[in-house]
């Protein structure tokens, strides 16, 4: 395996927020506390300190969380440090899309790990515990219902609504017999992706549940925590938040101040509302909204006033889930955590949040951009090195890299550059004495160089064309790395699941990316196969 660094910014997939957050740009530096890097990270820890969890509800919770499942040793000992008042954890979140959905799920939980690890050998002193935070209260079914495998997009039909780590599995099984009739070929790593997908969706019976089972047994070798937030003994411990925020929100004007200032050189990522909390009963996750003295549950009969809302929120805490606003918030409660990893848009949603850690005294971690990775198989390595495209112009548009390679290897000249510049200065002449005859042909003499401007446009791209044409068979090799590497045009990473590379790598494939991953993930990766494989269409 090759490994090559390569800035975020030559990549053209990453907002300017985000290059500029990774620069240390000082129009960002008063939205964030610590940088992401060991400087930061140090100060991180030693704040930390100062804003002490309940160590023990988030221990029990998670023994309890993990009952029904059979625990790396690396886990049940992270899980036990946890009650020790100098462990911390690395923290990265993500709703519980099928199959995990995307390879950047994968990514972040690897990121959380290495980082973690990363300051153990820093920081001996302390403990460093990675832990997924399960998005389970989330209602997005359209994102968590569909991936793709074997160049086939599959998506979960269910009638199923609410909180989606809630939903049974039991609907799933029509699904997993198309998938599982697909996998292949034959071999250990088929058979083992085979008993995870059986043993994660027919043995455990919601979505969260199976969520948990399948980062354990992919990810629980590298003692990844996992943590379900949906919970009420969680919920408790962030009462008096839940309380202010029904009862005198703070949150929504913080925010708004905060995307003010960000939208000055930047946009805001999240919308805030007055109130920020969900409720979440049976299949119900509606907004609460409050009218007059009344609070209402938005598509549904629930109502209450005052005294009502406040015996209910003291009754169940549980059916009070919080949104983009305020989930951070409630993480970083219930966690010692000292940094949160995230893709591009969740460090931009949290750049808008420092003001409510502030006003409710909840710690304000360390913000890293999730590590991205391109992972270039044998095969299109091959592909590469007969294009003759480096690692950075593998992130250009197809038709930017073919435009080039045909301007580059081409004998003819297909630029009309010369010749247009010719007719403007023809037109130009000819408009002169058009006007000294009568002032009001100026119109038809910009209308007549308008039409011929773009009937040399046409023409040059009409010899484009016939160029493209001739030199289809070279052109078609990029066409076929850009289809393997970036599909529809995307970062492979938000297209790809983690299946095909865990059926050709096994669990090498994880080994390999923990040993890559950059503890801050200040650059993006590429990770290029070398071994000779057959190219398969």
């Amino acid at each position: 395996m090759e490994t090559v660094c390569i800035p975020h910014q030559a990549t053209t997939f990453f907002s300017r927020l985000n290059t500029d957050y990774l620069s240390g740009h000082e129009a960002l530096a008063s939205f964030y506390q610590f940088s992401p890097d060991d400087a930061g990270l140090d100060q991180a820890i030693a704040a930390r300190k100062q804003f002490p969890v309940n160590r023990q509800v988030l221990v029990d919770t998670l023994r309890r969380q993990y009952r029904n499942h059979t625990l790396y040793e690396a886990v049940s000992s992270n899980i036990d440090a946890l009650a020790d008042h100098n462990t911390f954890t690395i923290c990265t979140a993500h709703q519980p899309n099928l199959m995990t959905g995307y390879l950047y799920f994968i990514y972040k939980i690897i990121h959380a790990a290495r980082l973690a690890r990363h300051l153990q050998e820093r920081r001996p002193e302390h403990r460093f515990v990675p832990v997924f935070y399960i998005g389970s209260e989330d209602a997005d079914i359209d994102e968590l219902s569909v991936f793709r495998f074997n160049g086939i997009r599959f998506r979960w039909q269910t009638e199923q609504a609410g909180a989606v780590g809630r939903m049974s599995t039991n609907d799933l099984q029509p699904l997993l017999g198309q998938l599982t009739a697909l996998i292949g070929p034959p071999g250990d790593n088929a058979e083992r992706l085979k008993d995870i997908i059986h043993n994660a969706y027919r043995q455990h019976s919601t979505i969260a549940e199976a969520t948990r089972y399948i980062v354990n047994e992919l990810l629980g070798q590298y003692g990844v925590v996992v943590i379900d937030p949906d919970d009420a003994a969680l919920k408790q411990l962030f009462l008096p938040i839940l309380h202010q925020e029904l009862f005198a929100p703070r949150a929504h004007e913080l925010v708004q101040q905060t995307s003010q200032a960000l939208e000055q050189e930047y946009g805001a990522q999240a919308y805030s509302r007055p109130i920020n909390l969900f409720y979440l009963k049976d299949d119900i996750r509606e907004r609460i909204e409050q009218h007059g003295d009344e609070w209402r549950v938005l598509r549904s009969d629930i109502r209450w006033n005052r005294t009502g809302l406040e015996q209910e929120l003291a009754a169940h805490p549980e059916r009070f889930s919080p949104n983009v606003i305020l989930r951070g918030l409630f993480q970083e409660s219930i966690l010692p955590n000292v940094a949160f990893i995230g893709g591009g848009s969740e460090v931009a949603y949290w750049l808008q949040l420092k003001p409510v850690f502030d006003h409710y005294k909840v710690f304000f971690p360390a913000l890293v951009l999730r590590q991205s990775v391109l992972w270039i198989d044998a095969a299109a390595s091959r592909l590469q090195r007969k294009t003759g495209l480096s690692d950075e112009e593998l992130f250009q548009s197809s038709e930017k890299l073919v435009r080039a390679f045909v301007h580059k290897h081409t004998h003819k000249d297909l630029a009309l550059e010369d010749t247009r510049q010719q007719l403007n200065q023809l037109f130009d002449q000819i408009k002169t004495k058009a006007v000294n005859v009568d002032i009001t042909l100026r119109a038809s003499a910009e209308a007549a160089l308008t039409k011929m401007r773009h009937q040399l446009d046409t023409m040059e791209k009409k010899m484009m064309r016939a160029e493209k044409r001739n030199m289809a068979e070279q052109l078609s090799q990029i066409y076929k790395l850009k289809n393997r590497l970036f599909p529809n045009e995307s970062l492979q990473e938000r297209y790809d699941t983690f299946m095909p590379y865990f059926l050709e790598q096994g669990p090498a494939f994880f080994d390999i990316l923990m040993e890559a991953t950059l503890p801050y993930g200040n650059q993006f990766l590429v990770i290029r196969e070398t071994q000779p494989e057959t190219l398969t269409a």
